[in-house]
């Protein structure tokens, strides 16, 4: 089975629209694994891993995301794989952590 992962930065207004979680409902009901999460620069950053058709179709939603986001730009790019992955979710907000 062919695996693509990808990486991929949303920049606008896509924190506090609940972008993070239909990004993983979106990515767990296309069977993708990896995880999102909120930069301190404003914009939210992805990694997703799958059956390549499968994250070209996550890719295409980021660039609309939830009711409430206004996308401005979608930077992603093709990276190594992370095998340990067996499910898709939420990082805690970096700026909660400190």
């Amino acid at each position: 089975m062919t695996q693509k992962t990808v990486r991929a930065v949303v920049s606008g207004r896509v924190q506090q629209v609940g972008f993070r979680q239909s990004c993983r409902q979106m990515a767990r009901s296309l069977g993708l694994v990896g995880w999102v999460q909120n930069l301190d620069d404003g914009r939210v950053e992805v990694l997703a891993q799958g059956e390549p058709e499968q994250i070209d179709r996550l890719v295409n939603w980021l660039w609309t995301g939830p009711a409430g986001a206004w996308v401005t730009g979608v930077e992603s790019e093709a990276v190594s794989g992370d095998q340990t992955l067996r499910d898709f979710f939420i990082h805690a907000d970096p700026s909660k952590s400190r």
